[in-house]
């Protein structure tokens, strides 16, 4: 049942606060750990119906994986190679990595998968994964534009290749990457920019042989060597920064906030929106960086004061794609009209994020010009008018978005669906009231 939320402006937001664990490397945790010989052990994972439903995939898939009374998750490998089929359908939920990532590991299993989502995920392309893995020898039966539900039919004896990543995705090199564990020899892809190297640097603490280098045309080669036997290790994830960004906005635009967020992932590959908020002149300090389990990590503190427009260049979308939509709620109250570039991939996510978040900021009284691939935000130098309902398109990142700025408006925002927030940030409104907002079932 939808779950209508309103918010309501706040008064300065103050006190520290721990956001759940990165998404994107809690579904690598559970998916190199059904790989891996042994028990692999991870604290921190991100416990959302996204992260959920990877690892009942896992367990239907052979692997076991339990939780702890005091939140580690134990996942006992079955060995590169060694999954068996799932009797029934895979069911994937919300999340386009679990099942373009999870496919990409079946794509080099001699069997066949069944797999499906929900509404929103069943709408979505898959595509730009179908492609390259079908190269690799497996068999896709898709509905019409390659979406689900679909039969993966794996291949007996899967072919590695170097594949060029029309544009740069981490989820279909992440794909190609982990069917090539599987495939005799080096799998490569070449990829044209940098994106999120969470894979790689989890192959790598797990044991297995990754390189990356220079290709001759510009970008980088990154190459993984087939049938490792990955070993099991002990994990910690991150406070994931996509998540961190929601407090992180409200308190860049609720006067007098203060706020601190603890042992937020801060990989290069992350870390566009707090550039593009520098830029902006948000007052955002990071702490001493540090090393977890690979992944570099720090405290970030966030005060709020004057902001200013900027253009976003299109090369910074793959360092900050899920953070549009909030830094859409922090232009709406800059001063001048900010200008985002390079958004067309915004169009086939949980929603077509581009056009409801262009929606949602009109619904708040905000002047927005939409373009195929941006938009221009003109800024309102302060509090906008607010008052609208949003149509979240059960799309997490647009309802969380809108509720942030609901607390900086004139007038209250409401959104007509919350129930999809824990897909990836489970206790986000608990968070958000405790550092001072007023979030409240409509």
């Amino acid at each position: 049942m939808p779950n209508p939320l309103i918010s309501s402006a706040a008064g300065p937001l103050k006190g520290t606060c721990a956001v759940p664990g990165d998404k994107s490397i809690s579904h690598r945790a559970l998916m190199l750990g059904a790989l891996a010989v042994g028990e692999t052990r991870v604290s921190g994972l991100l416990e959302g119906e996204d992260v959920a439903a990877t690892a009942a995939a896992l367990r239907a898939l052979g692997a076991t994986i339990e939780r702890d009374d005091d939140g580690t998750w134990r996942v006992h490998g079955v060995g590169v190679g060694g999954l068996a089929e799932p009797d029934g359908v895979l069911d994937l939920g919300n999340s386009g990595t679990a099942v373009r990532l999870l496919a990409g590991i079946c794509a080099s299993h001699g069997f066949t998968t069944l797999m499906t989502g929900d509404a929103s995920l069943r709408g979505r392309p898959m595509g730009r994964i179908i492609e390259p893995l079908e190269r690799m020898g497996a068999r896709f039966e898709a509905r019409s534009g390659g979406r689900l539900p679909f039969a993966l039919i794996g291949a007996d004896q899967p072919l590695p290749i170097e594949y060029r990543l029309p544009v740069p995705s981490a989820q279909v090199k992440s794909a190609v990457l982990l069917a090539g564990l599987n495939a005799p020899g080096e799998t490569r892809v070449i990829e044209p920019a940098p994106s999120r190297d969470h894979s790689e640097r989890m192959l790598r603490r797990f044991g297995a042989e990754v390189g990356v280098e220079a290709h001759a045309d510009g970008g980088s080669v990154i190459a993984v060597t087939g049938y490792p036997e990955l070993q099991s290790c002990v994990l910690t994830v991150p406070g994931d920064p996509s998540a961190a960004a929601f407090p992180m906005a409200a308190a860049l635009i609720v006067p007098g906030s203060d706020i601190v967020i603890r042992q937020v992932g801060v990989n290069p590959g992350r870390v566009g929106l707090i550039e593009t908020l520098r830029e902006m002149d948000a007052r955002i300090e990071m702490g001493p960086r540090r090393e977890l389990g690979g992944e570099p990590l720090a405290d970030i503190a966030v005060r709020a004061g004057p902001l200013r427009a900027v253009e976003v260049p299109a090369a910074r979308a793959p360092s900050m794609i899920d953070e549009y939509p909030i830094l859409s709620v922090i232009a709406a109250c800059a001063e001048g009209t900010t200008r985002l570039n390079g958004l067309a991939e915004l169009r086939v996510k949980e929603s077509d994020r581009l056009g409801a978040t262009a929606a949602g900021l009109r619904a708040a009284g905000v002047t927005v010009t939409e373009r195929d691939d941006g938009l221009d935000i003109e800024g309102c130098g302060g509090p906008p008018p607010g008052g609208g309902l949003v149509a979240t398109h059960l799309d997490h990142r647009i309802a969380m978005a809108f509720l942030i700025l609901g607390m900086a408006s004139g007038k209250p925002m409401t959104v007509d669906d919350g129930s999809m927030i824990g897909t990836s940030y489970p206790g986000f409104v608990a968070d958000m009231n405790r550092l001072g907002a007023s979030i409240a079932a409509e």
